[in-house]
């Protein structure tokens, strides 16, 4: 059977995939306004590095501790009830964020705002698999990603523009309109109805929290994302000692770099195998870790953007896809569920971790201990053994 030819004519784009794909791009939009913003947020509100990397930390950590619940309501009472659920706590957490001027006060609203989080990811994330063809899910998934890479390319400097220009209050109050389109968008969606798997009267146990094969990817991400936390929680602050302005462009360099190497590798993905993504793409994270140690100027960053963008682009897409690739469509919640509380525990850590390093060593030094669990998810990537691609069914 000619394998190309199957996967050609396998629809991608079709109405409900296009709906997802913009729910999650306004959504995302709104996230990234806030990404490199609300670090300066909290220092203003007078907050030393390991307070910084707390509160950028907390957030993840309350995502994660929900996401496995948010996985098993996904599978057992259907997508819609979590995604709503999600979109209005996130909602209603970034209005909050203009009423109130402490750190404490910040830091309750973002645990709240991570639970929110949590539940509409996992359930965005969730529906996407439904709607795209498992032949071309390597594809789809790299798709899906880009809209979360386009908000990278233009949100954080639109989110530091507005601070510069009209505050912090403006800048939550325009957030959260955007994530109030995402939900209107999000409303249009036919979502594809689940049948619970079938409990026997001599055995109700209820179905697992956690998806056993979604493990491996799970474990791998979780030490790839502790650099992602340094990223997302620090660069604005290291660049400032540098005297660079409107870092932000770091982010929209990263975006535009995730934006052709993401779909390029799903496809990579599909008919080569993960490994074709995966092992260089983890050599590139690496890589990018020390050119921030040896960053002086914006040329550096700029570089560590275009690398980094590389390496998150073959890495987060195709361990996703590996997560969900043999799982059926009852266990898929909680395989995503399994896959992004691996992924956010990895940014939460990471902020807090490297929130510390960062007080005690500086920046430079904390990007080069960053190395460190990258060399573990190659180790441990190898070590787990490999996973056929989609291109062999």
């Amino acid at each position: 059977m000619n394998q190309p030819q199957e996967i050609a004519k396998a629809k991608l784009w079709t109405k409900n995939f296009i709906l997802i794909m913009l729910a999650n791009a306004f959504v995302f939009i709104s996230f990234h306004m806030l990404l490199p913003s609300m670090p300066i947020y909290v220092q203003h509100l007078g907050a030393a590095e390991d307070i910084v990397g707390l509160i950028m930390g907390i957030f993840t950590v309350t995502a994660v501790g929900l996401r496995p619940f948010a996985g098993r309501v996904l599978d057992t009472k259907g997508r819609k009830v979590v995604y709503f659920f999600g979109l209005t706590i996130i909602i209603l957490s970034i209005f909050a964020y203009s009423l109130v001027s402490s750190v404490f006060m910040v830091l309750l609203i973002r645990l709240v705002h991570g639970i929110g989080w949590g539940a509409s990811t996992t359930a965005a994330g969730t529906i996407a698999t439904d709607v795209i063809p498992k032949q071309r899910l390597g594809e789809g998934m790299g798709f899906y990603g880009l809209t979360s890479v386009i908000s990278m390319a233009i949100a954080p400097v639109i989110g530091l523009q507005v601070i510069q220009s009209w505050g912090f209050t403006y800048l939550f109050v325009i957030s959260a309109f955007l994530a109030v389109l995402g939900a209107i968008f999000a409303s249009f969606i036919k979502y594809q109805k689940i049948n619970p798997p079938q409990v026997s009267n001599t055995n109700k146990a209820k179905p697992a929290l956690f998806e056993k094969s979604a493990y491996k990817p799970a474990v791998v991400v979780f030490f790839i994302t502790l650099t992602y936390g340094a990223v997302v929680s620090f660069i604005a602050l290291y660049a400032a000692e540098f005297k660079i302005e409107n870092i932000g462009i770091f982010f929209t360099v990263y975006a535009l770099t995730l934006l052709i190497s993401r779909p390029l590798f799903g496809k990579v993905a599909d008919k080569k195998g993960f490994d074709f993504t995966i092992i260089p793409g983890t050599v590139c994270v690496g890589l990018t870790m020390i050119v921030l140690f040896f960053a002086h100027n914006l040329y550096f960053f700029l570089a560590a953007a275009i690398i980094y963008g590389i390496g998150f682009g073959a890495v987060q897409p195709s361990l996703q896809a590996m997560a969900v690739f043999d799982v059926p469509p009852q266990r898929r919640g909680a395989a995503n569920g399994t896959f992004m509380s691996g992924f956010d525990l990895g940014i939460g850590v990471g902020s807090m971790i490297w929130g510390v390093t960062a007080k005690f060593t500086g920046y430079s030094t904390m990007y080069l201990l960053a190395v460190i669990p990258v060399i573990i998810a190659f180790s441990l990537y190898l070590y787990l053994g490999k996973t056929k691609a989609a291109s062999t069914l």
